[in-house]
């Protein structure tokens, strides 16, 4: 089994998939031989078949976990093993459409006025105004803030790809007031003692933040992301922009912020109102 996983780690590594992405397949692949109590060489197709119905069922994991978990053996038996009969009749569940929360302008002011230090200010502000994912923000370097063009450099950013985003002006005033007073020497936001554990403080900063202006919608900071595309949708941004700040690989992906802007639902009228104008 350890010849095996070197074999399929080699394989990850050649394809370029991420550190984190390989760790979890293999972690699955071991989980998978374990269940049988046998190297995955020995099972075939009602063993693959049988586990992915005991994650289901038994484990009862979520859809994105699952299917993660359908990826890595998949890419055993088709990549690593060269087997692909075996897991060929193996689909992935079909995904569910599930709109995001967005939080309205005077929210997201809200939440920037309930932050009171400056560096957390600046970490939600460019969380917002660029767009970017948590992860991302985390990981940004002093020399990704380009102010002369006024964007922001993302570094390999989800599927392993650099993107530049634009850079608010308000939020620029702000980085430069943090920078005064912190000096951030390599890191834009570094942690108390490393950079290792700024995701969590970024996390924290956020829910301190909704807590103390009000908002009970759930929100999260991805939701900053999420604001940041509906907005410039309802501001009349073509989805092909957005679609690049955002750094979605598909246009597919970028359209599920069509369903929660107001751009043209706003201009529908309820036929209860309909029916009130004409009774007048």
């Amino acid at each position: 089994m350890s010849k095996l996983k070197e074999q399929m780690k080699a394989d990850l590594q050649l394809k370029g998939f991420k550190l984190s992405t390989q760790r979890t397949y293999l972690r699955e692949v071991s989980n998978f031989a374990r269940y049988f109590d046998k190297s995955p060489e020995e099972l075939g197709k009602e063993e693959v078949k049988e586990y992915l119905l005991h994650l289901m069922n038994d484990k009862k994991l979520s859809q994105g976990t699952f299917k993660f978990y359908v990826s890595g053996i998949k890419f055993l038996y088709n990549t690593t093993l060269k087997r692909h009969e075996v897991v060929q009749d193996i689909k992935y569940p079909k995904a569910r459409i599930k709109l995001p929360v967005v939080l309205d302008l005077s929210e997201i002011l809200a939440l920037f006025s309930a932050t009171d230090n400056i560096k957390h200010k600046a970490i939600l502000m460019l969380i917002y105004s660029s767009g970017l994912r948590i992860s991302e923000a985390s990981r940004l370097k002093i020399t990704d803030i380009d102010s002369k063009r006024m964007m922001v450099r993302v570094e390999q950013g989800k599927g392993g790809k650099d993107r530049y985003t634009i850079l608010a002006k308000t939020t620029l005033d702000h980085l430069r007031e943090y920078w005064r007073q912190y000096h951030p020497k390599e890191w834009l936001f570094e942690g108390q003692k490393d950079n290792a554990h700024i995701t969590s403080t970024i996390y924290q900063i956020f829910c301190s933040a909704k807590e103390r202006a009000g908002i009970t919608k759930p929100a999260s900071v991805h939701t900053l992301r999420h604001a940041f595309a509906t907005h410039l949708i309802e501001a009349g941004t073509s989805l092909h922009h957005v679609q690049l700040l955002l750094g979605h690989r598909s246009p597919t992906t970028t359209t599920v912020y069509l369903h929660v802007s107001r751009l043209n639902l706003a201009q529908v009228v309820s036929p209860l109102d309909r029916k009130s104008d004409q009774s007048s």
